[in-house]
């Protein structure tokens, strides 16, 4: 239920410098109410307007007289007189405001260059967070001497505990002004939040930022970014990461408005990141590279590394580009030490570390004082490699669960808490809506294997259609655990007998994968694994997501108002399935959230007054959040064996 609107914003956008949000948030803010109500109209203009470059400006052409010009010559616009225009109204035009609009949000936390990163722990700037900051293990536990023991859940990476310490005033208004923004967002929906909305959730991200709320504004950021994306129908937007976005930023800011422990409200303000912390000496050995695409503008390769107590590490390789550098950024030579290995290299061989720096999430960094030399690496088939493939798959599973509800689970490049080692026997293939899924027999389950990127440079779907004419082969693979009611895996690298393949990398070949038997036709797509009592849950989500994308008029039509508040409520059909299903705790929340969209209060002349949106927006959130509990015990019972 995506809507579409007339005119994408994907070509220019790719084109434009970064907007640091409060710049955008000011620009916006400085126009009148007769042009803020032509805002959304200007931007879809100016997405269909040619872009040019010269040197560190780019440049507009909203006609054939008048430009718009963004001047970086950093790379990102830094402030407000950076964004010029030449028509009359100028500064206050309407144009300078589209522009900032159309332009991608800066990122306040870009990869550092090799020489700046520190060679001795430093106090993180108040920008460079992480989106997702649980309390875990504190990094001296990552760098503890090796041991000969299998890893468990507690050896792979992870990130420190929050500061506990508590919520000042300032902190408190600004988690306030991220849930006026969220609501009137969630009020509107994506239909809905055009530009002045999305400033208004960038103003806030910006105050968040200054008052250290890392997590809650990362969320709001990343919510701008998804209604950029659905409002221009970008082929790789999805609703439920809107939603999940949404989510966030929702229960992030409603925890920090209300009375909680100092260790509850740290978590949910979040850690800082790229705070290099001395590693001391390390011998890693190669696990795979996989390519990574962000919705920042970002694009290059993890390397995924352990030592031999199977504690992960990464090597990124991530700057501003698109699916040629990530394509292509595998051959590049990794930035440590005098080293002459390419990523590529690095994923099959060793490296030897001596004056390490970590970030929190198991970042390894590239600093002046590291030094780094190539040494053998370590087949997955051999110690201590294998001994990442020992644990229970069900126990993998759990921790990858456990990291997703405390947000430590993350893209590439995180702590690797949702990254699966499985050993596995492809038996086929299964027809989805959204495109055909891997079988594979693991550990008594099957599992269905997903590709990891589906973008169209990048080799996974390719792979996985290849595999999936080798019905019988025996492989060991690295997933990421995708959440669902049946065992779902997105498939990263694989061994085979011709060796090891990073499938967003390689390109399998015909002499790789041999079919043992005759490939059997595709299985229809099953209904979820246990059907009762959970199967209703994709009610709740369709509704959730029905809300995000057309806001709380979505329910209305689901629950008239009702004249009086003594009259019975009409009874829907979801709710009556929800509760045939045995399922009433969710049903009763569905019935809560359609109340709050229908209902509106009279004021003492029978007038109608504005609907409670912060009552509504309470409604959603408890919705997701149970939907999110139920659909992990759901997948964690799923992977039980």
């Amino acid at each position: 239920m995506t809507p579409t609107h007339s005119q994408p914003r994907s070509h220019p956008a790719q084109q434009l410098p970064p907007v640091p949000p409060e710049v955008t948030a000011a620009v916006v803010g400085a126009l009148s109410p007769r042009l803020r109500k032509r805002l959304d109209a200007a931007v879809e203009k100016l997405a269909a307007r040619p872009v040019t470059s010269e040197g560190g400006i780019r440049r507009i052409a909203v006609d054939d007289e008048t430009f718009v010009e963004l001047h970086a010559p950093d790379g990102t616009v830094t402030a407000e007189d950076a964004i010029r225009c030449g028509c009359l109204l100028a500064p206050a035009c309407v144009h300078r405001a589209a522009a900032a609009t159309l332009a991608p949000i800066a990122d306040d936390t870009p990869t550092p260059a090799p020489s700046d990163e520190p060679d001795q722990p430093s106090p993180p700037a108040p920008d460079e967070v992480d989106a997702t900051a649980p309390p875990a293990e504190p990094t001296e536990a990552r760098t503890s001497p090796p041991t000969d023991s299998p890893p468990t859940d507690s050896s792979l990476t992870s990130s420190p505990a929050p500061t506990s310490t508590p919520t000042t005033p300032a902190q408190a208004a600004a988690a306030e002004a991220l849930w006026q923004a969220a609501v009137l967002v969630l009020d509107a929906g994506v239909d809905g939040a055009g530009a002045v909305l999305q400033a208004g959730l960038l103003r806030a991200a910006h105050t968040a930022r200054l008052a250290a709320l890392p997590r809650p504004a990362a969320a709001a950021i990343r919510t701008a970014n998804g209604l950029r994306a659905a409002r221009a129908a970008e082929p790789d937007h999805r609703t439920s990461e809107l939603s999940d976005a949404l989510e966030e930023l929702l229960a992030t800011a409603y925890g920090l408005r209300r009375p909680g422990t100092p260790d509850a409200h740290a978590a949910l303000r979040g850690t800082a990141r790229r705070a290099y912390a001395p590693g001391g000496s390390l011998r890693l050995y190669g696990l795979f590279t996989e390519p990574v695409l962000t919705s920042t503008g970002h694009a290059g390769v993890v390397t995924w590394t352990a030592d031999a107590a199977g504690r992960l590490y990464t090597v990124p390789d991530m700057s501003p580009g698109g699916p040629a550098r990530a394509r292509n950024a595998g051959d590049r030579a990794v930035r440590m030490g005098d080293t002459a290995l390419t990523h590529r290299d690095l994923g099959r061989a060793g490296l030897v570390v001596s004056g390490a720096t970590l970030s929190v999430d198991g970042r390894l960094g590239a600093g002046r004082g590291v030094r780094a030399a190539a040494a053998a690496g370590a087949d997955w088939t051999e110690e201590p490699l294998a001994a990442l493939w020992s644990v229970p798959v069900a126990d993998q599973a759990a921790r990858a669960l456990l990291a997703g509800a405390t947000g430590a689970a993350g893209a590439a490049g995180a702590t690797g808490q949702n990254l699966l080692f499985l050993d596995a026997t492809l038996t086929g293939v299964a027809r989805e809506a959204g495109g055909d899924c891997l079988l594979a027999e693991c550990g008594g389950l099957t599992v269905r294997l997903t590709a990891a990127d589906d973008h169209p440079e990048l080799a996974h779907r390719e792979n996985l259609a290849l595999l999936a004419t080798a019905p019988g082969t025996r492989v060991r693979a690295i997933a990421r655990l995708v959440p669902a009611g049946h065992p779902r895996a997105a498939l990263l690298a694989v061994r085979l007998p011709t060796g090891r393949h990073d499938l967003g990398l390689d390109r399998l070949q015909g002499q790789d994968v041999t079919p043992t038997s005759p490939l059997p036709e595709p299985a229809p797509a099953p209904g979820p694994v246990r059907p009762t009592p959970t199967a209703p849950l994709h009610i709740l989500r369709r509704r959730t997501e029905q809300v995000v994308v057309a806001g709380r008029r979505a329910l209305t039509h689901d629950a008239p108002a009702r004249p009086h508040a003594t009259a019975p409520h009409t009874t829907s059909p979801d709710t009556a399935l929800l509760r045939r299903a045995g399922l009433s705790t969710a049903a009763e929340l569905l019935d809560a959230m359609r109340r709050s969209a229908a209902e509106r209060g009279r004021d003492g002349f029978g007038r109608l007054v504005p609907a409670d949106t912060d009552a509504f927006a309470r409604a959603w959130l408890a919705t997701a959040r149970y939907l999110d509990e139920a659909s992990t015990a759901l997948c964690r019972e799923a992977w039980q064996t």
